[in-house]
């Protein structure tokens, strides 16, 4: 698999993880002081990363929603026990991780990716193409174990570096290389048998 970064729905922007250790202090202290609408500060700065990388693993719009809105009401509710010698992001991240894991153990669903993309000037047949290649994309990540599916989507989705892969998967940075490497060639695998070529 050559080509694992060129696809028309990766994320854009910059990871949400770099460089936001000072303003991230600030807010938790102001969230720990009762201040709600520092808390909906940090949900702003993370609610589309996590949403997106939900989606990915569950492929459902709605589901992922449902997740999402689970995932900030418990770390809201807990969030007296974060130990603040780690980040924020790696423990909301793992909190979402369950969630989404429950959820697929509780629903053993493949539905096919239906998130609205903004289609610019694309002709009809240019956007029903691109639309076809995104849900044919999400069925075969689907194919993919959680481990797999997980890494591929922190990595070309999430944009996190290996070292914030490591971090929030609790796993050396070799490990964190190993499995995606895995993983990209188990996914080159499903997409040639799919018949996907990625441009």
């Amino acid at each position: 698999m050559t080509k694992h970064t060129a696809t028309p729905h990766q994320l854009s922007g910059d990871s949400p993880v770099v460089g936001v250790e000072e303003q991230e202090e600030a807010l938790l202290d102001r969230c720990l002081q009762g201040d709600g609408g520092a808390f909906g500060d940090l949900i702003d700065r993370y609610q589309r990363v996590l949403f997106n990388v939900s989606l990915r693993m569950v492929g459902n719009r709605e589901d992922a929603l449902d997740i999402t809105q689970t995932v900030f009401l418990k770390a809201y509710q807990n969030l007296g026990t974060f130990d603040r010698r780690h980040k924020f992001f790696s423990w909301i991240y793992r909190i979402m991780i369950n969630e989404t894991l429950n959820h697929l153990s509780r629903c053993r669903r493949t539905e096919p990716l239906d998130e609205t993309f903004e289609s610019g000037e694309l002709r009809p047949d240019e956007e029903w193409s691109q639309n076809r290649m995104r849900e044919r994309i999400q069925t075969a990540l689907l194919e993919l174990s959680k481990d797999y599916r997980q890494v591929i989507v922190l990595r070309h989705f999430a944009q996190l570096s290996y070292q914030e892969m490591s971090g929030v998967l609790e796993v050396p940075e070799k490990t964190v290389k190993s499995r995606l490497h895995t993983a990209r060639q188990l996914l080159g695998g499903i997409f040639s048998k799919h018949g996907i070529v990625l441009t």
